[in-house]
């Protein structure tokens, strides 16, 4: 049979005294709690050992009570005074109890019948009775007694006296339980160890153990590498943050380029204007977006950019009537924080893009809404766009299937006609989630020519812009968006790695 030397060293140490205490064992092997726990547990597994294990419910004092023991309990200490005056008001009682103890001592007294109540002169006055003057010892005397001199109790013990309630409550005593380790060795067990040869154990083959050939004296310890081991928790990313960093990483692989920014306050030119957004449109208003209060103004850019934005506004380019109205460069340049990345979209235009072309931007945006399982009002968003000669809606659709299928991990995907100001024809794509059933991921469309052409780009353009948030619900099996952000420590050791 093999044994580890530990173990070996325990059979050896519990043949001598056949049953022990599991405290006493540990001080005979010197090993730690641990290792003898161990070695025990093998022990029995091969049926040389048992382990017994006896779990008592018992009273013990708390400091409270340690305090009683010594000087008494309240009522004794108050009846000593009555003893002495015979009459006494509560103040008289200040020198021998607390604040604490005065208040009850009224109901105490009383409940003994060692003292009688009335009033005199507007005060409590407490005169002894006959009761009292020949009082004697109770059973909670008598606990108390006992607890001082065992410092712990079996509660069947304690019980005989005095309801362990009223111990608890007076706080004299609290409850608790005790476990007994015995350990006894089986015949089985008796019979093997006067056999056993006790070597060095060593875990590491090391030189001088060869050179000297000590090697041969010794045993190698043997491990088990199917033993359960103390979890490990070492640090990672925040799961929310290691999906966005792998997201970033595939979609540069897929040859997109990413489109940067440094604030997140944008201008609403940016915002709205520069996407063919118009300035009374209701997602302009305060109830759907946010305004910056201090500074509320920004700076509009190039004049030349913003005279065919304008334009685009109030009379319309590439064939249209524009929005027929009088556009406000004063409305432009509100400040904001940024409600969509679609704005970085628009900047990038602008700046001059490489056709064909493909960028993305991951950005935090922020919109009022109400807080619920799949809304947040601070949140990412996954922002893109495709900018080459020949592209058509169908493009834009297996885009973002793949987006869904192959990042998300969505088993069933399915597209809705929808309206944005700033793209035509317009769609909405929703995945199924199975506890949450169909989830809105984002819209999607083709950027209108009244904006791409006011921003200086006389191609298709398909973009989109995907609540990443939701995404990463999907990937990281949650059921819940806050949960993404949340300080629950089993969810960040345990998250599962997405990809």
């Amino acid at each position: 049979m093999e044994l580890s030397y530990q173990e070996k060293l325990t059979l050896i140490k519990l043949n001598e005294v056949k049953k022990v205490k599991f405290e006493d064992l540990v001080g005979r092997t010197g090993l730690d709690q641990v290792a003898v726990m161990r070695s025990l547990l093998g022990l029995q597994s091969r049926g040389l050992a048992r382990l017994q294990e006896k779990s008592e419910r018992i009273a013990k004092l708390t400091e409270t009570g340690r305090k009683y023991a010594q000087i008494g309990l309240p009522e004794w200490r108050a009846l000593a005074v009555l003893k002495e005056r015979g009459k006494i008001t509560l103040d008289d009682l200040r020198s021998v109890l607390s604040e604490d103890e005065l208040k009850p001592i009224v109901g105490l007294l009383r409940k003994e019948g060692w003292a009688s109540v009335g009033k005199e002169d507007g005060k409590l006055v407490l005169e002894i009775t006959e009761k009292g003057m020949n009082a004697k010892e109770r059973p909670i005397d008598l606990a108390l007694k006992l607890l001082a001199e065992r410092k712990a109790v079996p509660l069947s013990e304690i019980e005989k006296l005095v309801p362990a309630k009223e111990l608890k409550r007076r706080k004299i005593a609290v409850e608790d339980t005790v476990t007994e380790r015995l350990v006894e060795i089986t015949p089985a067990g008796e019979e093997l160890a006067p056999n056993i040869e006790l070597k060095e154990e060593v875990s590491t083959l090391t030189p001088e153990l060869i050179k000297s050939g000590k090697w041969r004296e010794v045993e190698f310890k043997r491990f088990n590498i199917h033993a359960p081991v103390r979890k490990l928790h070492p640090g990672k990313k925040q799961p929310y943050r290691a999906f966005l960093d792998k997201l970033r990483r595939r979609l540069i692989e897929m040859g997109f380029i990413e489109m940067t920014v440094d604030s997140l306050i944008e201008t609403q030119f940016w915002n709205f204007d520069a996407l063919f957004q118009p300035q009374n449109h209701p997602a302009r208003d305060w109830t759907d977006t946010y305004q910056l209060k201090y500074p509320k103004s920004g700076h509009l850019p190039a004049e030349e950019l913003v005279a065919r934005v304008k334009a685009a506004h109030e009379h319309g380019l590439a064939g249209s009537r524009g929005w027929g109205y009088v556009w406000s460069p004063k409305r432009a340049m509100l400040l904001m924080p940024r409600a969509h990345g679609t704005a970085l979209d628009a900047r990038q235009l602008a700046k001059g893009v490489e056709i064909p072309g493909k960028y993305f931007t991951i950005q935090r945006v922020f919109r009022p809404d109400v807080l619920d399982r799949t809304h947040l009002i601070e949140f990412n968003q996954i922002d893109g766009f495709v900018v080459g000669e020949d592209l058509t809606f169908r493009h834009l659709l297996g885009i973002l299937k793949r987006f869904a299928v192959e990042i998300a991990g969505a088993k069933k995907v399915k597209f809705l006609p929808d309206y944005y100001p700033f793209t035509e024809p317009s769609v909405q794509m929703s995945a199924y989630h199975p506890e949450l059933g169909w989830v809105e991921f984002g819209g999607a469309g083709i950027f209108r020519e009244e904006m791409t052409k006011a921003l200086g780009v006389d191609v298709p353009v398909i973009a989109w812009g995907i609540g990443i948030d939701r995404l990463a619900m999907f990937k990281l099996g949650i059921d819940d968006i806050r949960y993404l952000f949340s300080y629950d420590l089993r969810w960040l050791r345990e998250a599962r790695l997405v990809w």
